[in-house]
């Protein structure tokens, strides 16, 4: 009897993880809903901002790009984050401000944006508590989704891609014509 009743309660929580999905949050944000506050500590390529970046200081004086990715120093990242580079001049006259966000400590964003010659800031959300807010967050591996949200500047998410390819033409093209929308 007792193992009858065991198994049913392990049938049970592996319905409702499989319910959750990997790593995704209950609740989706979504077009339209205003965008979840924090702050943040983070590293340009010249200096470590411990005191941090909030988003609502940030909001109103451009469309915000909050690029969430895995970890600094690794490919895929290295080939996203040097995509946002390559075209930071036209974001720019998009009227968009690019913030990388990754679980990794601020010393290893500076190191990796100064190597990289990154013009924009990283974020360090270390407990990926904004990453889950955001949806961006795989429990099962412990690390930051490769997810992508436009802000603009009422705050208000205005555009998300929770499938977003480093390097892919397509999503970049996606990227653009949201922000195209917001000029």
């Amino acid at each position: 009897m007792w193992k009858r009743n065991m198994v049913r309660e392990v049938v049970l929580i592996l319905g409702l993880l499989l319910m959750a999905g990997p790593g995704r949050a209950e609740e989706k944000l979504k077009v339209g809903d205003p965008a979840p506050d924090f702050t943040l500590p983070g590293a340009t390529k010249d200096s470590i901002l411990a005191s941090g970046v909030t988003l609502t200081s940030e909001i109103g004086k451009n469309n915000i790009i909050l690029a969430f990715y895995p970890a600094d120093w690794s490919g895929g990242c290295t080939t996203e984050m040097c995509t946002m580079r390559d075209n930071f001049a036209m974001l720019a006259d998009f009227g968009a401000t690019v913030f990388g966000i990754s679980g990794d400590y601020v010393y290893s964003h500076r190191a990796w944006a100064k190597s990289l010659d990154l013009p924009f800031t990283l974020l360090s959300d270390h407990t990926h508590d904004v990453a889950k807010q955001y949806d961006s967050f795989n429990a099962t591996r412990g690390n930051n989704l490769r997810t992508l949200y436009v802000i603009d500047r009422r705050g208000k998410i205005a555009y998300v891609d929770l499938d977003y390819k480093a390097g892919s033409p397509a999503s970049f093209t996606k990227l653009k014509a949201a922000l195209q929308t917001l000029k």
